[in-house]
């Protein structure tokens, strides 16, 4: 009778560890999966730029310092790659420049009364709060990933199959800053 019960506690032991393992598995894949969306609806936002400062500097050449900073903060963007903590500070301050020029072209009234203008700043408003929604979801599957980890039983299997901690997508308390606009 005893020698039942050997065989089947080794089963119940490796379905326990599949189970865990798979849990694993699907917390760090909804990790990646909420980066993939976060990197969706910054691409989004890197795209509306040119045509916003395409649109504004006809009616903005005496400022053009700003485009050039907006282009400059959307190549160090870019160029951030999936280094989450320099594409989140890269991000911020490219955000930063955005929100100077927008704050400029609430001053000229022409750019104001610009459909074009207008419509592009309501999509780079909508974006901002796709990109919000995003980082909120990728920071929610980030938290209960690096908990699965790092509490009992998960943290037995973590390290062995090479499970890392992941992390936040957080700004900078620099980056936070409001834009200094001068008019």
């Amino acid at each position: 009778m005893s020698a039942w019960w050997i065989p089947g506690i080794v089963v119940l032991l490796l379905v326990l560890l599949a189970w865990l393992y798979n849990g694993l598995v699907a917390a760090r894949n909804r990790v990646r999966n909420a980066w993939a969306q976060i990197d969706v609806q910054l691409l989004r936002r890197s795209d509306l730029i040119p045509g916003l400062v395409e649109s504004a500097k006809g009616y903005m050449k005496h400022e053009s310092g700003i485009f050039d900073r907006i282009l400059e903060a959307r190549r160090a963007a870019t160029a951030a790659g999936a280094d989450i903590p320099a594409r989140a500070a890269a991000e911020a301050a490219l955000g930063r420049q955005v929100q100077g020029l927008l704050a400029l072209a609430e001053a000229v009234p022409e750019l104001r009364a610009s459909d074009t203008m207008t419509a592009l700043q309501e999509e780079l408003a909508t974006t901002e709060n796709r990109i919000a929604f995003a980082r909120q979801f990728f920071n929610d599957a980030v938290q209960d990933y690096n908990t699965r980890i790092q509490t009992v039983p998960g943290n037995l299997l973590a390290g062995p199959f090479g499970f890392a901690p992941e992390r936040f997508f957080e700004v900078p308390a620099e980056a936070r800053a409001k834009p200094v606009v001068s008019f």
